[in-house]
């Protein structure tokens, strides 16, 4: 493909520097989804002034997610057709970081005495932006993996190490966030946030500009045309569910952390323990990525991502026995077993960009062209919009009670998460695509033969 071997031999600095982008993504991102709704609906026996019902916000956050999630197979397939001197995705990478980080400040600093009509009206537009902006600027970066990282050992490398980096920027982002909101205010933490997600998204765009200014191999198919081969892949189709399920039940898990704090643990300072807890299932996590590592280069990867379904399946529904049982003080309890919920977080973070890579390569086999963005926007269209669902779902199962004298709703999302996940790995159970598929020779089994680009209605 045109430009498409220079990308072939990776220096070990380049591998670090594209995958410390997750530093500040995840920093922003977790800190977001974590204290957001805490932040507009905070539970009754918290110090803080309610914004919006509890309800309301679940509602507009599920519309809001449902909306946005438009834009990612748009600005992939854009990003696919652009031609610049820069190639087709720094232009989108350089001019839009700002803004996200911008907007990502403004979700914390509502007018004051609005009322909750006006409120309301201002989380949703700054949300949407926020998101257009997140869209343009982490799609195109996502979407050189598969180009610059050739084969599986480059790219288990650079998801290894992306895990490293995305378990930093969740320890910045969810044990400094819980600090932050603690000794200074929800502003500040914010404007922290937002920093460190521009800063990082930068450098790694600056670490691997050589490469991803050569990414010119441009589509010339419509984005009718191109949404049709992506969900004509069945390995992609196999894929998409798990990985959305998967996410869904891990972005329930984070975001009921405050309020597993405030019922079940009995503190004033959900800051605090968000951060403890968090902590520790990030370190497990980070504990577990050589092996699955090891495991996945001597099985593949599929097979390795099953394993951290499965786990998932087994530790996410045990959150709900937290001071339940007898043989330990509550704060022991709930340490513990959100160190057995970080052993599959390890696996969410390592292979699903991996898989998608191989995804690619197959979709080149049959169609001989490159479209990156347009597999990485079309899986972040589904996965928002069925990840929307999960404050959602939260919310609603908090009304089960969400108090330390009803905590019925708080430990019912770790059961819900875990069954989520379950679903996902029996959808997954007929993915048999190989690691390293060629790209330039029939792919043994699948009776696919080459597709030429331009394809016909």
């Amino acid at each position: 493909m045109p430009g498409y071997g220079q990308t072939v031999g990776l220096t070990r600095r380049e591998r670090l520097l594209y995958s410390s982008n997750s530093l500040g993504g995840e920093a922003l991102s977790r800190a977001r989804s974590t204290w957001l709704v805490f932040y507009y609906a905070p539970p009754s026996d918290a110090d803080l002034e309610e914004l919006l019902p509890l309800g309301l916000i679940g509602v507009l956050l599920f519309i809001a997610n449902l909306v946005e999630a438009l834009d990612d197979p748009i600005i992939g397939h854009w990003s696919d057709r652009t031609r610049s001197r820069l190639g087709r995705r720094l232009p989108f990478i350089l001019g839009a970081a700002p803004l996200w980080a911008l907007f990502a400040v403004l979700l914390f600093t509502p007018p004051p005495n609005a009322g909750v009509a006006l409120t309301a009206a201002y989380l949703f537009v700054i949300f949407e932006l926020h998101h257009l902006f997140g869209t343009m600027a982490s799609g195109p970066y996502e979407s050189l993996l598969p180009e610059i990282a050739r084969s599986t050992e480059e790219r288990l490398s650079i998801v290894g190490m992306r895990v490293y980096f995305g378990a930093a920027g969740a320890l910045v982002g969810l044990v400094g966030s819980g600090l932050l909101v603690d000794f200074a205010n929800f502003q500040i933490m914010a404007v922290v946030m937002a920093l460190i997600g521009l800063t990082a998204r930068y450098v790694g765009a600056i670490g691997i500009w050589r490469r991803a200014s050569r990414s010119r191999a441009t589509v010339d198919i419509s984005l009718k045309q191109s949404l049709r081969l992506t969900f004509d892949n069945r390995y992609f189709l196999l894929f998409l569910p798990t990985f959305v399920l998967f996410s869904a039940g891990l972005q329930m898990m984070l975001g009921v952390l405050p309020f597993y704090a405030s019922a079940i643990l009995e503190t004033d300072n959900e800051g605090t323990w968000v951060a403890v807890l968090t902590a520790t299932a990030i370190a497990v996590q980070l504990a577990t990525v050589p092996i699955y590592q090891r495991y996945a280069r001597r099985h593949s990867k599929r097979r390795a991502y099953r394993v951290a379904m499965l786990l998932g399946v087994v530790t996410f529904p045990l959150l709900a026995l937290g001071g339940v049982l007898p043989v330990a003080p509550v704060e022991a309890q709930t340490i513990f077993l959100l160190a057995l919920a970080g052993l599959p977080l390890a696996g969410i973070f390592l292979f699903p960009a991996a898989l998608t890579a191989d995804i690619v390569d197959h979709d080149t086999r049959a169609t001989g062209m490159r479209r990156e963005a347009s597999y990485f926007g079309s899986q972040n269209f589904v996965e928002k919009t069925a990840t929307s669902f999960a404050p959602l779902l939260v919310a609603l199962i908090l009304l089960l009670g969400n108090t330390t004298e009803s905590s019925l709703g708080v430990r019912l999302v770790g059961p819900v998460a875990g069954l989520l996940v379950l679903i996902g790995l029996w959808i997954f159970r007929d993915y048999d695509l190989a690691d390293d598929v060629p790209t330039g020779v029939p792919i043994a089994g699948t009776g696919d033969s080459p597709r030429k680009p331009g394809l016909q209605e």
